[in-house]
């Protein structure tokens, strides 16, 4: 058994090896960025991949599918503590080797799913499953009802120019907490998952010109 951690939070990692570690033999290897996890997919190419989407760089559900659909024989366990519906439900169209795992799942739904996906099954956390079959969710933010406060926004416009969130806290003399609460906020009314998404949402909405952000 083969497993590929796409994770870059340590607590994380140590959390999910020990977990691991009950389900028998099996080799862990650590991949921290994209180009680490294809060239481990390349030697591996049907481990069991956990990945935190949210933080990888991965930029978005197109590019997660082509290396997907690069190597059909992997399976996926996207393990992070949030992400959108509209994501969600394309991950589930990829097929039944795509699991989905929220961090503040309780222990028996971390095996469980686990144990799913080794098995070639599709796992969805309690949570989430009960998310996707809500009556009132939504397939994706739309740009004329999401409400942003002032500080939102300009916490947003400062993510799509680049500025991390220690950056941004010093900016504004701000806490790190206090910033990345606002950040978690902004990434659910968008209904986005990362910086590459939020940005994109920047640029349609006129937060920030073109020619600055490529700057």
């Amino acid at each position: 058994m083969q497993i590929i951690l796409s994770d870059r939070q340590d607590i994380t990692q140590a959390g999910m090896m020990y977990v691991l570690g009950s389900f028998g033999d099996g080799e862990c290897h650590q991949a921290d960025d994209k180009y680490e996890l294809m060239e481990q997919l390349r030697v591996h190419n049907d481990a069991l991949v956990i990945l935190d989407y949210t933080l990888f760089d991965i930029n978005d559900v197109e590019e997660l599918q082509i290396v997907h659909d690069r190597f059909p024989e992997a399976r996926w366990i996207l393990f992070s503590v949030d992400l959108s519906i509209d994501f969600v439900r394309r991950v589930i169209a990829m097929g039944q080797n795509c699991s989905i795992l929220l961090k503040e799942s309780p222990m028996h739904e971390i095996r469980e799913c686990i144990d799913y996906a080794l098995r070639r099954q599709r796992y969805i956390c309690q949570r989430m499953a009960e998310m996707l079959l809500s009556p009132d969710q939504q397939h994706g933010a739309d740009e004329d009802d999401v409400k942003l406060t002032r500080t939102e926004t300009e916490i947003l416009k400062d993510i799509a120019l680049g500025r991390t969130t220690k950056e941004i806290a010093d900016k504004r003399f701000s806490s790190f907490h206090t910033v990345n609460t606002h950040r978690k906020n902004i990434f659910r009314k968008l209904g986005v998952n990362n910086v590459h998404e939020a940005t994109k949402y920047a640029l349609r909405a006129g937060l920030v010109d073109s020619a600055e952000y490529y700057i």
